[in-house]
C-alpha cells in the first residue's frame, strides 16, 4: 500500500539485490558479528531510560559501532553539523541508515509504526522518543507533522527519509514534501545527508538493501555474511532556515545536495 509519508520503491530483492551466498567458513564470522551488535542494542537498551543524559559524543560513538559490529566500517565526511533544532534528512537504503544518521548528530527518528514490534530495536526505537507514522492514516499527517514541528522548536535534532522507502542504491526517488513543511513551521535548518554503501572504496555494493518483501533477517544476514563493506556518509552544506519559501521547494533542494551525480547504471530514477 502506498500512502503520501510511505510510498512503495520498485526496488526488488530478487531485481536489485546482489548476491551473497555465503561461504561455510563465513557463517562463524558472522554469527560473531551479529552476537555484537545484540549486545551493542541490549547495553543501548538499558542506557535509554537515561534519555538525554548520555552525552551525545558516547551515542554517536555507539552508532558507529553497531555497524562496525556488523562488519561495516563507517567513513563519515563533511560538515559542520549545526547545534539547536534541526532536521536531518538522508536517502534511504538500509536498516543501517539509521544508526549512520545518529552518528552524525542524534536525533529523533521519524519512522513507521511497523518498526516498533521489531526485536530489541523496536524497544530501543521507542524509547530514543521515535516519532511514529501511521502510514494507513492519511488524516494522521497534519497531526504527524505539528509533532514533529514542536520537536524542532523544542531544540531536538530530527531524522526523516523523506523518500517514504528503502531503494536500493544504485536508484533513489523523489522527496515526499510532508515532512519538510515541519521544518518550515519550527523555522529550523535541514541538513542533507547523502549515504552510498560500497566495497573497499570500489563499486557500490547493494548487499545492505533493505527493500519490497526482503525480510529484516534477510538483509541483516547478508550485511554480516559480506566482506569489506564501506558505508560512505557525506554530510552536505545545510539549508539555512528561510532559504526555501515553501516545502516544495525546500524538499528540491535537500534532494539536490543528496543526489549523487548521474553515471551508467548508478544513474538517479526521478520517478
Amino acid at each position: 500500500m502506498t500512502s503520501a509519508w510511505l510510498p512503495t520503491a520498485p526496488c526488488t530483492p530478487r531485481a536489485c539485490v546482489e548476491s551473497t551466498t555465503a561461504a561455510l567458513r563465513a557463517v562463524p564470522r558472522a554469527v560473531l558479528r551479529l552476537t555484537g551488535a545484540v549486545l551493542l542494542l541490549l547495553a543501548g537498551l538499558a542506557l535509554s531510560p537515561l534519555g538525554a543524559r548520555v552525552p551525545a559524543d558516547v551515542v554517536r560513538r555507539w552508532c558507529r559501532w553497531i555497524a562496525r559490529a556488523a562488519g561495516v566500517r563507517v567513513r563519515i565526511t563533511g560538515g559542520p553539523v549545526p547545534a539547536g533544532g534541526l532536521l536531518l534528512v538522508a536517502n534511504h537504503i538500509s536498516w543501517l541508515d539509521v544508526p549512520l544518521l545518529a552518528a552524525v548528530r542524534p536525533a529523533r527518528m521519524l519512522a513507521k509504526t511497523e518498526v516498533r514490534h521489531w526485536p530489541v530495536a523496536g524497544g530501543l526505537a521507542a524509547r530514543g522518543g521515535t516519532l511514529f507514522i501511521d502510514r494507513d492514516r492519511l488524516r494522521a499527517l497534519p497531526d504527524t507533522v505539528a509533532r514533529v514541528a514542536g520537536a524542532l522548536r523544542g531544540g531536538a535534532a530530527v531524522a526523516a527519509f523523506p523518500e517514504g522507502s528503502t531503494w536500493c542504491g544504485r536508484a533513489q526517488g523523489p522527496f515526499r514534501r510532508a515532512v519538510f513543511q515541519a521544518a518550515l513551521d519550527a523555522g529550523v535548518p535541514v541538513l542533507p545527508v547523502r549515504i552510498a554503501y560500497r566495497v573497499d572504496r570500489g563499486a557500490a555494493s547493494t548487499a545492505p538493501a533493505f527493500v519490497g518483501d526482503d525480510t529484516l533477517l534477510a538483509s541483516v544476514w547478508r550485511v554480516a555474511t559480506s566482506r569489506g563493506l564501506v558505508a560512505e556518509v557525506e554530510v552536505r552544506p545545510a539549508i539555512p532556515a528561510g532559504r526555501a519559501s515553501d516545502r516544495r521547494t525546500l524538499a528540491r533542494a535537500a534532494q539536490r545536495h543528496v543526489t549523487p551525480p548521474p553515471s551508467g547504471p548508478h544513474a538517479v530514477l526521478m520517478a
